[in-house]
């Protein structure tokens, strides 16, 4: 029989990294999201950002007039440590 144990810490850590090296790659053109790319990117509805890290004094977003923008980098970064912390 064969008895398989895995550290689920280092593969999460494993799968961050990889995830960072791979977003790293990309070639963003945009320099900000709008609040609809944000949910898009998030996967999250505007009221369950909100509730989770919208109003983080960390959570880096800008009005301009009536519209929230999003600065790409920063707010990858973001998020990335946010759901580390889940």
């Amino acid at each position: 029989m064969l008895n398989i144990k895995i550290d689920e810490e280092e593969v999460r850590k494993l799968y961050i990294d990889e995830l960072e090296k791979h977003l790293n790659k990309l070639d963003n053109e945009k320099l900000f999201w709008n609040t609809k790319e944000l949910e898009y990117q998030t996967s999250m509805c505007m009221n369950t950002m909100q509730k989770e890290f919208f109003f983080d004094k960390d959570f880096p977003k800008r009005k301009i007039g009536n519209k929230w923008y999003y600065p790409v980098a920063q707010t990858k970064e973001f998020l990335l440590k946010w759901i580390n912390n889940q």
